[in-house]
């Protein structure tokens, strides 16, 4: 799943280590969204569809997640 930073919008990243899944040392998934609620919920969605995630399993996995606005920077000029 490939996502692309909006000009002029504000963008989150939210980090999930998925070690825990894969068995594979400092692996992590990365979604992004508008709002911190917003990149929270793609990890969410992701961690649902992709690994087949339960509820109970997902809130275990974004207590150790971390989520951080992205600079201005990192927008595109289009």
């Amino acid at each position: 799943m490939v996502q692309e930073v909006r000009r002029n919008e504000p963008q989150y990243s939210c980090i999930v280590p998925i070690e825990s899944l894969t068995g594979n040392q400092n692996e992590e998934i990365m979604t992004f969204g508008v709002s911190a609620a917003a990149a929270t919920e793609e990890a969410e969605r992701l961690l649902s569809s992709q690994y087949g995630c339960a509820a109970e399993q997902i809130a275990q996995l974004l207590d150790r997640a971390t989520v951080e606005p992205l600079g201005h920077w990192c927008a595109t000029d289009r």
